[in-house]
Formats: structure tokens, C-alpha cells, sequence
């Protein structure tokens, strides 16, 4: 690692000695967490929980404080990815209370791709500039576990470079179920069939009482870890997750957020953290109980991703916000509050959707430049493993079709919103 620049350190310096003016205004709890954070102190999940209910200047405070370590740990650039999501099911029996996506077999609007329909949709990614298909369904009961080997075979076949990021826990617990294999034989036979890394979903959050609350029938706090830890183990990185803002309460994301930490002082397999809002709009687990929130707060949101970048600094180094659950205009304010990421363009997302979420399919890769341009970052394109494979120039008053690509890679392909 090159040492750094004097002009670095200087600015460093200027910018620590004015997070130091800015908690001079503040509660000396709060600000006796934040300079402990910056002296490289572990946020414990007590003062996550005091922060969580920060405000005013407090908030104020812990954004800046959050948007330094994040300066710190990944520097000014802020990613993206260009992948498709394809929900190859939105048949599901399990019933998840918060969940608008499944249906029954027998529904109208119930579906189950082929695995020709599969790989021409991976295809159609892999010709509009995609490194990354992310592919997530329902527990449907006539699938076997093979199901899920077949889905690979098919993708690596028709788009061989394609890197697939696939299976939620709950789906590889149901796939080994149906298999009948253990977790870890079913994870390495979809290694070696060309699973390159598992979407962290399925957490929720992991504490075992809102779990029965959400779902008496999901995959347990126990059985989440475990598959996670087992995928670590084989060398299968995976992303993590939080869903808030439902029953929960800060104890809960203080606890959830530092158990991912745990997981990856032990494993190391953790690419990035995500937060995820509860989508309540069509969500059962709202339309029939009156006492579930509406989702989070705006300040909830943003006290989110500032507290996972404090808790999990040194350990997860990406902290993403989903435009999905957040909308453009509010995922670009993360970039503000601790968050280096926004996640992929999609062009296709059919599960925040069905829950009633308002904001759309896709973004094109002129968007995520301009967003991340207009938040003050470095725009870059990324891999699903965050190797950087093309950067940008962002100038105001150019168009983004007039921007030029500042390395070598896909070439930026402008398309219609909604076409997939």
C-alpha cells in the first residue's frame, strides 16, 4: 500500500478537527461514542442503540462522523453493478408475513420459469453490459432440488463468463431438504456447478422472537447463520442483509448488526451489509395488524446505514443503499451518511413490487454516474466481488451521454427504463 500524501493528511487532519468542533454542541454520551469510534474503539451494540436514537444535532453528528470512517475505509468512490434479477417463482408456501410476492400454484399471475427462459433473460443482461445475474425465487413444491443445479447449467451454457449470485439461505435449506443432503454437500455441488456467490437474504432480522413473529415457518436465526457460515467455509462469499422498520425496535438492529459482525471476525466472507426498509404498502404483515409500522423513518433510514458503517468499520467494508426500497434521490443521500454503494442496475426486481414498492425496475448506468456524481463521489463500475472495473468523469454540465468512460471495460449502453 503506498503511504499517503501529505495534502491526504493534512486533509484528514482538517476534517477530524472539525468533527471535533461539530460535537462540541453535542450530549457528552453521545459524543464520548464518536470519539471513541474515531480512536478505533469498537462500537458496542449499547451505543449502537444509543445512537439509533439520535436527533438533531446528535444525527447531524453521527452522519458526518460515519461519511469520515467511510472516507477512511474505501476513499471517495462509490459503486455499482450492472446485473439483472431474475425471480425464476413467485410460487411459495411458506408463508412469510411480510411477504406481497408469493403466490399459490393455482393463482392467477403464478409462474415458474423454464430453464430456457432463465438463460435467454440471463443472455438478454449479458448483451446490455451485465458482469452479474442475482437470482432469487419462491419455495415452490414441485421443484426438486436438482432445480437448482439445472438453473446454473443452463445460465453457464448459454453466457459462460456470466458471474451468478443466487439462492438465499431459505432456498438452499430447501434445496439440501429436497436433496437429501447436507447444507455444505448441497452449497459445493452448486460451486461446482458455477454458483460464484449467495445473496444474504432471508435475514430479516436475526432475533428469535421477531423472527416467530414474522414467520413461525421460516429458516431460524440458527439454520441462517449455519448456511451462511458453511458458505464462508467453502469459500463462497455472500452478502448480508437487515429488513427494519416493521416490529422491531434498535435493540434489535443493534443485535442483528452485530452478529453479521461476528460472523465475519470468524469467516471473513461478508462482501458488503445491506439495509433493507420494510416495503409495507400491499405487505400481509401490514394490511392485517394494525400495530406493524409503515416501514422505517427517514431519520431511521439514515441512522441505519451510519450506524452499520460504525459498527462493522475494519470488518464490512461495503455498506450499500437499495434504490429499490429507498428511491433514487433518497439512496443518493446515503452516500452521504456512511453508504459507498448502490447496489445494481437490476432491470428487473419483481419482489419489492409486489409488496407495493413505488420506485421502478431499473436504472440505467447513466443514472447511478449522475447520482453518484451529484452526492460529491467518484462514480465506478464494479463486480459482484467490488474489483472496479470502469470509472467515469462526471462534469454537471455535460449530459450523460456525453461522458466519457475513464478506463477500459463493457461499454456504458443506454436503454429505455422498463424494457426487460
Amino acid at each position: 500500500m503506498n503511504a499517503p500524501s501529505v495534502l491526504s493528511l493534512r486533509t484528514d487532519k482538517t476534517e477530524h478537527h472539525k468533527l471535533l468542533r461539530m460535537f462540541a454542541g453535542i450530549s457528552s454520551s453521545v459524543r464520548h461514542i464518536l470519539t471513541s469510534v474515531l480512536a478505533g474503539i469498537e462500537l458496542s451494540e449499547a451505543d449502537a442503540v444509543k445512537l439509533f436514537q439520535a436527533e438533531g444535532a446528535e444525527l447531524d453528528a453521527l452522519v458526518a462522523t460515519a461519511d469520515y470512517v467511510r472516507k477512511q475505509a474505501v476513499g471517495d468512490q462509490a459503486s455499482f453493478v450492472i446485473t439483472r434479477n431474475i425471480n425464476y417463482t413467485n410460487v411459495c408456501y411458506m408463508g412469510c408475513k411480510f411477504c406481497g410476492f408469493a403466490k399459490r400454484k393455482e393463482e392467477q399471475g403464478a409462474e415458474l420459469l423454464s430453464l430456457d427462459e432463465i438463460a435467454g433473460r440471463a443472455q438478454e443482461a449479458w448483451d446490455r453490459g451485465a458482469t452479474e445475474v442475482c437470482i432469487q425465487g419462491g419455495l415452490h413444491p414441485d421443484i426438486d432440488g436438482s432445480f437448482y443445479r439445472d438453473i446454473l447449467k443452463a445460465i453457464k451454457k448459454q453466457v459462460p463468463a456470466m458471474h451468478i449470485h443466487a439462492f438465499s439461505p431459505f432456498e438452499i435449506w430447501f434445496g439440501a431438504l429436497k436433496s437429501k443432503v447436507s447444507v455444505a454437500e448441497f452449497i459445493q455441488d452448486l460451486i461446482d456447478h458455477g454458483l460464484g456467490s449467495m445473496p444474504g437474504t432471508a435475514a430479516e432480522i436475526l432475533d428469535v422472537e421477531i423472527r416467530q413473529q414474522l414467520t413461525r415457518d421460516k429458516l431460524t436465526t440458527e439454520q441462517w447463520v449455519e448456511i451462511i457460515t458453511t458458505a464462508h467455509q467453502l469459500g463462497l462469499p455472500t452478502t448480508a442483509t437487515i429488513m427494519y422498520g416493521h416490529i422491531d425496535s434498535p435493540e434489535h438492529w443493534a443485535a442483528h448488526i452485530g452478529k453479521i459482525r461476528d460472523i465475519q471476525k470468524q469467516t471473513g466472507g461478508f462482501t458488503e451489509f445491506v439495509p433493507l426498509g420494510f416495503v409495507h404498502y400491499e405487505s400481509p404483515l401490514y394490511v392485517k395488524n394494525g400495530d406493524v409500522r409503515p416501514g422505517p423513518t427517514p431519520e431511521e433510514n439514515i441512522r441505519m446505514h451510519a450506524v452499520s458503517r460504525l459498527m462493522l468499520n475494519g470488518w464490512v467494508d461495503n455498506i450499500q443503499a437499495s434504490w429499490v426500497k429507498l428511491g433514487p434521490d433518497y439512496a443518493q443521500q446515503m452516500l452521504k451518511s456512511g453508504a459507498n454503494d448502490l447496489g445494481g442496475t437490476l432491470m428487473n426486481e419483481s419482489i419489492s413490487r409486489a409488496a407495493g414498492g413505488k420506485n421502478g425496475q431499473e436504472i440505467v448506468p447513466e443514472d447511478m454516474v449522475r447520482m453518484i456524481g451529484e452526492a460529491g463521489r467518484e462514480p465506478v463500475r464494479r463486480n459482484t466481488l467490488y474489483k472496479v472495473l470502469q470509472g467515469y468523469e462526471y462534469t454537471p454540465e455535460v449530459s450523460s451521454s456525453d461522458m466519457l468512460a475513464a478506463s477500459q471495460g463493457v461499454q456504458l449502453i443506454a436503454t429505455s427504463r422498463g424494457v426487460i
